[in-house]
């Protein structure tokens, strides 16, 4: 590049950061390419709801038949949840899980009961991250790859995230690169309300990334800056003006499908009519699953028949002081997915739009005194889609510190991985078992799992 494009370019990228720009197209130059194969008729759509951090297992899908709740209760004798507080929780699955074995949800998800009951909802049972099986005196002996750096937050979350090593690509993203052919507007195939994110990162599709009140502006362009007009349309001139050189002229093409997108998806929404009072105000994670329910109410204007979007909730690593923080952390989650699914019920869209939770991993089952530690193997939730019963998906641990199913402390080894999890999803949104392998290239380790 010579001195002067470099110079142009460096200063298009200053001024497109002081316009105040939120990055609503993530930078990429990575193909465009649409993928050429895939066709649908139908509306599915996939949503990430992910806990960061490392949600508390135990503490959220809580033992409470007597035996299971005493031996809860003695390995977290200052953190254990009282079992009278548990009464309109517990969970009567269409299958019971044997053994006498019951669980019940933290009192705080009691908006998510009505789901479970009315054959909404599954909650998934010691679900992790494997590159393969794992049983403890494999991982004992080291004789099985292992998923990168176990126990550390940036990296379970960058491979939960991917589910490959080379942690470059996000599976949300890689599925959708091989399905959004199907919508006439590929830019809103892959949408994130929490910012920029692995999970929808892709090797075709870009993620267009939105705040809980929808399209994201660039500041500057709106209005008149300034009290005047012309100073917008200098601005806008001069930031989508091409340079004729590769770098800058990317970053000129990104600036002009964001001004592009933004104007169409804030149409598309401002024709649907708005859910009113249904979302709980102060919580953010229901103020990002509210902008979602928004976008998926107006996949017909917009073009979409296949979407995968990515929502977020932070504060989960609770080492301390867990007894108040996780409990407010549950309420808003709670209220928040209760009123998600409500607006698909009210769209008639429930069997359309297929969610569930995610986080780094799991926490130990036993106590630091005021909170847990980090895990591995963790139990989470799904929530419509193919979901036509109540039930319990994959096996209950046995609970123990240093037991058969954990590696010390109540740090359970997965016995459901990711890519199980990820396989009956992309099979569900319409990914070939062909394409499977490369987007899940763990995924020839695995069992399929019926959800």
């Amino acid at each position: 590049m010579k001195h002067l494009a470099r110079r142009e370019f460096l200063k298009k990228i200053a001024n497109y950061t002081a316009l105040g720009t939120a990055a609503p197209l993530a930078l990429s130059l990575s193909s465009m390419a649409q993928a050429s194969s895939f066709t649908a008729t139908d509306y599915k759509a996939l949503v990430c709801i992910y806990f960061y951090g490392g949600n508390d297992y135990a503490n959220t899908v809580v033992p409470y038949d007597t035996n299971s709740y005493n031996l809860y209760k003695s390995l977290r004798p200052t953190i254990a949840l009282d079992r009278t507080t548990l009464a309109n929780t517990v969970l009567t699955p269409s299958q019971p899980l044997g053994n006498g074995l019951q669980f019940a949800l933290e009192p705080n998800l009691l908006p998510l009961m009505s789901l479970f009951n009315n054959n909404q909802m599954s909650v998934l049972l010691n679900i992790g991250t494997l590159i393969q099986p794992t049983t403890k005196s494999q991982y004992m002996a080291n004789s099985v790859p292992l998923p990168p750096r176990l126990f550390s937050h940036i990296d379970q979350q960058k491979f939960s995230q991917s589910l490959t090593n080379l942690e470059v690509d996000g599976w949300g993203g890689q599925m959708e690169s091989l399905l959004m052919s199907a919508n006439s507007n590929s830019l809103f195939s892959s949408i994130s309300a929490a910012g920029q994110t692995l999970f929808l990162t892709g090797n075709s599709v870009t993620q267009y990334q939105v705040s809980s009140s929808g399209a994201t502006a660039i500041n500057a362009l709106s209005g008149s800056p300034f009290g005047s007009s012309s100073v917008a349309t200098a601005l806008r001139s001069i930031i989508s003006t091409p340079l004729n050189q590769p770098m800058s002229d990317q970053v000129t093409t990104t600036v002009n499908r964001a001004i592009s997108a933004q104007s169409s998806l804030s149409t598309a929404i401002g024709s649907t009519t708005p859910f009113g009072a249904l979302f709980p105000s102060g919580n953010s994670l229901a103020s990002q699953l509210q902008i979602v329910a928004r976008i998926i109410k107006a996949n017909q204007a917009i073009g979409a028949k296949r979407q995968v979007f990515f929502v977020s909730l932070g504060g989960f690593d609770t080492h301390q002081h867990i007894a108040t923080v996780h409990p407010q952390l549950m309420s808003q989650v709670g209220d928040a997915i209760s009123a998600f699914q409500s607006s698909l019920i009210n769209m008639n869209l429930l069997q359309n739009v297929f969610s569930f939770t995610a986080s780094d991993f799991g926490r130990t089952l036993t106590s630091n005194g005021d909170g847990t530690d980090h895990g591995w193997g963790s139990h989470h939730f799904t929530f419509g889609g193919p979901t036509t019963t109540s039930k319990f998906i994959g096996t209950a641990p046995t609970l123990a510190n240093n037991g058969v199913d954990d590696v010390g402390q109540g740090r359970l080894i997965p016995t459901t991985g990711m890519d199980q999890l990820a396989m009956a999803m992309g099979t569900w949104l319409g990914v070939s078992s062909t394409d499977m392998a490369t987007v899940l290239p763990n995924s020839k380790n695995f069992h399929a799992i019926k959800l």
